[in-house]
């Protein structure tokens, strides 16, 4: 069997959805909430660290970087999105897209960064 084509991806996060994500096994996202009709995973590890540090900690006390892999295939369905600069680039999956992209994540979560308050 061969191994699926992946892209590694990164995702900033607050406490409260670091915990959802630790709840599923370090496996998936948690759902949007209403609020949140795109799911928004981040190209690199700097953009996704900027988020964290300037915009979780002053949001919720602290923030997280995660970064995963996800089947190429799969993204290859979503158009990279600029988010302001050259360097902010991300790929916006709608909410009700977010099971499939889940499914399509190879291996676990994992947490690279921490800013903050972390001991929340």
């Amino acid at each position: 069997m061969t191994k699926p084509k992946t892209r590694t991806l990164w995702r900033p996060v607050g406490p409260v959805e670091l915990k959802l994500i630790r709840e599923l096994g370090m496996r998936a996202f948690p759902p949007r909430l209403p609020d949140q009709p795109i799911f928004y995973p981040v190209l690199s590890e700097d953009y996704a660290i900027q988020i964290a540090r300037d915009w979780n900690v002053p949001a919720s006390g602290s923030g997280f970087v995660t970064r995963f892999d996800v089947r190429a295939d799969f993204l290859d369905r979503y158009d990279v999105q600029h988010a302001g600069s050259r360097a902010h680039l991300e790929y916006w999956i709608p909410a009700e897209d977010l099971p499939s992209f889940n499914d399509a994540m190879v291996g676990e979560i994992v947490v690279t960064d921490s800013f903050g308050d972390t001991a929340k």
